[in-house]
């Protein structure tokens, strides 16, 4: 207790302190960063120090004990008392006096304030009235000052103009002083050539002096100039004139003299031109040129560099030949000529681009140079070399396809045209001036492309030509007779080794496609284009036109022999034992023929087909692109193929005819050999009936199986709907022929059913409607040897359509005489007869 009394002694000792040192303020502690947290710190900080030291002591000092369940500080009741005796908050009335103190001070330092603000605003207002007043008399300085610049710009424009003028008319002055200057002393050089003719012994040392050439070359050209213009002029009035001939024999003096010392002089420069190009002193070589172009704009000296390079000799040019054609003798390949030419057009390439840095050193105009350059190369040097390769051949005789044929002909020339092109190019990237370099090169070949066409198409028939000789050959070698071999054998092997063939097809298209490239090569205008490839196509067209026509005519040649076989031993009915089977063996032979001949046949009609598809595959691949820019072209080539292969399709209708007929001779045969009486008419022996098919039936069915194979894979679409329709339609009338040369009956009857029935599951194999329809009707007819007579009207009442051809079947019954079968069908069909 003593020392919590001890502790606000001290602390109300120091508020009394502190009241007794009131806080100083002034106005610079509001400038800068002020805060207000420092100010009221600054003021009571001072003053509650030991209030602040003792809170803190209080707090450590009371225990747990010293705080009730509600946070609130349990006190005594001596401290109660002893707090009611003094003061709880001491520092109170220095706090009041503290903060009165300072709201005076403020006070008074806001007043202060607002009179330093009163002070400011009248000087702010007495410096602004100063300022305005400066500056409007600046700017009346400044206009003044401009009007006087813009009358000092006039005075110095028109000084300056004044001045122009007085320059121009100087420079005028002098100008005419120079022109007089030099006209005194053209006139009195034009004096001295005019002298005497022939006479240059007595003119001024300038043109003699070898260091002043160049000032000489310019004073003569110009003297000439103007003695030619007046010479010219005074021609043209010379009848008017008196006097003019005097006149103009003197200039035509001075015209002579002038053209003499002119030629001597360019002489010269030519020949120190000469020297220096050795010497290769190009400085010197482009001061000559510079002179030199003062004359026929320096033509002479371009000529004169460009006929003297070395590409141009003559040993370059034989080695030219010789790196493209080889040694003498030897065979032209197409191969080989276009390196050999790929490497003399690159020499000449790098050459062209080597000369082009000393001409552009050289010449004051090089790309004049470079086109008499390039010039003289395409119409030099490249000719020269074409003229030993492209050798034209003759049209009326050919060379033969040992020598290479009129094809290598066409390959050097696609070969050398290509080559040269791509040199026109190379030589143009490296500069040739304005020179037409690509219509160089078509002048060139012009006289090979006018008749380009001409040749491609007696190429493309004389490797036709070829090509049918080798096959010929080929099948003359394979068709000779080994041993005992007949004739007809021999025949039939020829035959099938001539067969067409795919590849030779594809081979006529490769020619055609080579000959169109060179077409599109040749050809640059798209209706040209499309001509020629017209006039290429339409030789493809006849060749395979030609090709597989005579491929079919060869296949049909063994059906017609098979068919002479068969007519050539026709027999008669009476003949003995051993001719029967003589004929036999030989109609057997003739059947072999004759399949072997229709197997050889659709295997020409499937290639010729295959061929067809190849070259219509060609045509819109390769050929109908060329030929669409141009306005009917595409239509016309459609037309002109449908009518080449018109041909083709005439021999394949006949070969197919001929196929049929093959086919039912053959049919007919087995059924004639096979058929036997009793078949169709077996004796009552109490044996049950036979169901099976007859031996005539199963060898005809098989023999159509076998050879009808091939027919089935070579025909296609409709040629094979059509083929096999007529040949159901042939081998359906040949039945019902076959069946009325016997007499049915019930047993035969139920065979020949069978027998129809066989025939008609085969020919369903054709995908014929019409032909199972007629098989169909022809199995119902045949019920007529089946059914008893009474029941014959119940048949045709359910298929009238039959009752005519059963009338004839009906006639076939045995029982027709006895059964007076006749006598019931007129009752039954009054109208019949």
């Amino acid at each position: 207790m003593k020392e919590k009394d001890g502790m606000r002694i001290d602390r109300m000792s120091k508020s009394s302190s502190a009241v007794s040192r009131p806080l100083v303020l002034d106005i610079d502690d509001f400038k800068g960063d002020f805060s207000f947290d420092a100010l009221f710190g600054n003021l009571v900080n001072e003053l509650l120090s030991g209030y602040l030291e003792e809170e803190h002591d209080a707090s450590d000092g009371h225990s747990a004990n010293d705080f009730m369940a509600n946070g609130h500080l349990r006190t005594t009741s001596d401290s109660v008392a002893q707090g009611l005796s003094s003061p709880l908050f001491p520092e109170v009335d220095a706090l009041l006096s503290s903060f009165k103190n300072s709201c005076m001070q403020l006070i008074d330092l806001k007043k202060q304030v607002d009179d330093r603000l009163s002070n400011l605003k009248k000087e702010v207002s007495a410096q602004d009235s100063k300022h305005r007043k400066t500056l409007s008399e600046l700017e009346k300085g400044v206009d003044g000052l401009f009007d006087s610049f813009s009358r000092l710009d006039s005075r110095i424009s028109s000084v300056g103009q004044t001045a122009a003028k007085i320059g121009d008319h100087l420079q005028s002055a002098d100008a005419q002083r120079e022109t007089a200057s030099q006209t005194i002393d053209l006139i009195k050089y034009l004096m001295e050539f005019n002298s005497s003719p022939g006479d240059l012994m007595e003119l001024s040392p300038l043109f003699s002096d070898d260091s002043r050439v160049a000032e000489a070359a310019s004073i003569a050209q110009k003297l000439r100039s103007f003695a030619e213009e007046d010479i010219g002029r005074r021609g043209i009035g010379s009848s008017a004139v008196v006097g003019s001939a005097t006149a103009s024999r003197g200039l035509e003096v001075a015209v002579a003299n002038l053209q003499e010392y002119c030629n001597e002089l360019e002489n010269r420069l030519l020949s120190r031109f000469d020297a220096a190009s050795q010497k290769h002193e190009l400085s010197t070589m482009a001061e000559c040129a510079k002179i030199l172009s003062k004359f026929n704009r320096g033509t002479s000296a371009m000529q004169h560099y460009v006929g003297l390079r070395p590409m141009f000799d003559l040993e370059v040019m034989n080695e030219d030949a010789k790196i493209v054609l080889g040694e003498p003798g030897s065979p032209l390949s197409p191969s080989n000529v276009s390196r050999g030419l790929s490497s003399v057009y690159k020499e000449i390439t790098d050459t062209v681009r080597k000369e082009a840095a000393a001409i552009t050193a050289v010449f004051p105009s090089p790309n004049d140079v470079m086109s008499i350059l390039v010039q003289r190369v395409l119409v030099d040097r490249v000719p020269k070399l074409l003229d030993k390769i492209l050798v034209k051949p003759s049209l009326a005789n050919p060379p033969h396809m040992e020598d290479g044929g009129l094809i290598l002909y066409l390959r050097l020339l696609a070969v050398a045209y290509e080559k040269t092109l791509e040199l026109a190019r190379d030589l143009r990237s490296v500069g040739c001036g304005d020179l037409d370099v690509e219509g160089l090169i078509e002048s060139l070949f012009l006289p090979h492309k006018d008749i380009y066409i001409e040749y491609e198409q007696a190429s493309l028939k004389q490797l036709y030509k070829s090509k049918m000789a080798e096959l010929q050959a080929e099948g003359y070698q394979s068709s000779e007779p080994t041993g005992s071999i007949g004739r007809s054998k021999g025949a039939s092997i020829s035959s099938s080794q001539q067969q067409i063939s795919v590849t030779v097809v594809t081979e006529f298209v490769r020619w055609n496609e080579e000959a169109i490239t060179r077409s599109t090569l040749f050809s640059s205008q798209p209706a040209a284009l499309a001509a020629n490839v017209r006039a290429v196509f339409t030789c493809l067209l006849d060749q395979v036109s030609a090709y597989i026509t005579d491929g079919l005519e060869r296949a049909r040649d063994s059906l017609t022999e098979a068919a002479a076989m068969r007519e050539r031993f026709v027999l008669g009915t009476s003949v003995s034992r051993r001719v029967a089977a003589a004929a036999a063996s030989v109609a057997e032979a003739a059947a072999a023929a004759g399949e072997s001949g229709f197997r050889s046949f659709m295997v020409a009609v499937q290639r010729c087909g295959s061929s067809v598809a190849i070259i219509q595959q060609y045509f819109a691949n390769s050929v109908s692109r060329l030929l669409l820019p141009v306005e009917g072209a595409h239509a016309s080539a459609c037309e002109e193929m449908s009518t080449a292969m018109s041909s083709a399709e005439g021999a394949a209708y006949k070969g197919l005819q001929q196929c049929i007929e093959t086919v039912m001779a053959e049919v007919e045969r087995l059924l004639s050999a096979e058929q036997k009486v009793t078949d169709y008419r077996p004796p009552d022996d109490g044996n049950p009936p036979d169901h099976r098919p007859t031996s005539a039936c199963t060898r005809v069915v098989a023999y159509l199986t076998r050879v009808l194979e091939s027919a089935f894979t070579a025909l296609e679409g409709l040629n094979k709907q059509a083929f096999l329709t007529e040949l159901g339609n042939r081998l359906h009338k040949g039945l019902v022929n076959h069946c009325q040369k016997f007499t049915f009956n019930t047993n035969g009857g139920l065979r020949l059913k069978r027998d129809i029935t066989e025939y008609g599951e085969f020919v369903r194999s054709f995908n014929a409607p019409p032909v199972d329809e007629k098989f169909e009707l022809l199995g119902i007819m045949t019920n007529v040897f089946v059914l008893a007579p009474e029941s014959l009207s119940t048949l045709f009442d359910g298929t009238p359509s039959i009752r005519k051809d059963a009338q004839k079947f009906i006639q076939l019954r045995e029982d027709y005489k006895s059964a007076k079968l006749a006598d019931k069908l007129r009752s039954l069909w009054p109208s019949s007869t």
